[in-house]
């Protein structure tokens, strides 16, 4: 009898403590989720708030914006910091310009880098750990901005569109992230190709290429992002040829005048317009026009950016 009655006992303690840790752990889980919420929220306003006031700041009047307190709202909205911009000489020949080197420089960088990524990831190539060694070199050693300058004069690339494509072809990063992840796929899928009596080009097309969609993705949102916020080749290579100006390249040389006339806090006149208009404002609406793009394809690119990203993050 005492021996059933200390095994209850003993059973009632085991259950007491198992319903403490039980609830010792569901408080912990929900201070998690709290304190994980409140950091979740303190990053997004963190990161949300720069772009929002920007954007805020671009439709407000400019002489008021220079006042301040302009946060997420427009205190005086208007148009006029967007007209400014928009009816700047060259503007819309620029953004035709920027959005072909974007597109072109985008697809033949892609191709070019697959291929070579393709050749590199072959392990019956005898070369293949000397060239990738060459690549990395490249990401650390150039031979400076005047070499460059001359190569291309000498190449007869100056003063061209082909100045933007041709050299942003080959990137060692974007080479070196396509190879890791062909590395990845299964030897099994080429092998059944090869068997199948396909060349090296049609498992590339039609084996390859098909699972690469999410760093194929990564790299073509790379290097679009690099070609449509790129000014400096511009001013370099084709500042004496305006038919190849660029988008960036023009805000860049409106943004430069209306400071340098005014200073930073100062209002000037619009160039051929009779508006007054501020730094602040002008380079926030200039702002806004060069990520909108790049915010609008973003979506569409994210479900194939986030899978490439995990590339090398798991070793099996």
């Amino acid at each position: 009898m005492s021996n059933q009655m200390n095994g209850a006992a003993s059973g009632a303690i085991k259950v007491t403590m198992t319903d403490n840790k039980h609830n010792k752990t569901k408080t912990s889980d929900t201070i998690f989720h709290i304190v994980n919420a409140i950091i979740m929220i303190t990053i997004c306003v963190v990161t949300l708030y720069p772009v929002l006031n920007t954007l805020a700041i671009s439709f407000n009047d400019g002489v008021d914006a220079v006042r301040g307190g302009v946060h997420l709202i427009p205190r005086m909205f208007t148009w006029t910091n967007y007209s400014t911009v928009l009816n700047q000489k060259n503007i819309t020949h620029g953004a035709w310009i920027s959005v072909l080197r974007t597109v072109v420089g985008t697809l033949l960088a892609l191709a070019a880098n697959a291929l070579l990524a393709f050749v590199v990831a072959q392990k019956k190539f005898v070369f293949r750990s000397q060239l990738s060694l060459f690549w990395v070199i490249t990401m650390y050693v150039n031979g400076g901005m005047i070499p460059i300058l001359l190569l291309f004069q000498k190449l007869k690339l100056t003063n061209s569109f082909w100045v933007y494509v041709i050299p942003a072809m080959v990137g060692g990063f974007n080479m070196l992230v396509l190879r890791t992840y062909m590395e990845g796929l299964p030897d099994s899928l080429q092998e059944a190709a090869e068997i199948d009596g396909a060349g090296f080009m049609t498992i590339f097309i039609k084996v390859i290429s098909p699972l690469c969609k999410p760093v194929y993705a990564t790299i073509a949102l790379f290097v679009a992002v690099g070609q449509w916020n790129s000014w400096f080749d511009t001013m370099l290579y084709n500042r004496m040829a305006t038919e190849y100006t660029t988008l960036q390249y023009e805000l860049m040389k409106l943004l430069s005048s209306v400071t340098s006339l005014k200073g930073s806090t100062g209002t000037t006149t619009a160039p051929g317009q009779g508006v007054n208009i501020t730094p602040v404002s002008v380079r926030s609406a200039a702002t806004i026009l060069t990520m909108a793009p790049i915010v609008m394809l973003y979506p569409f690119l994210q479900r194939y950016f986030v899978t490439g990203l995990t590339i090398g993050g798991v070793k099996e």
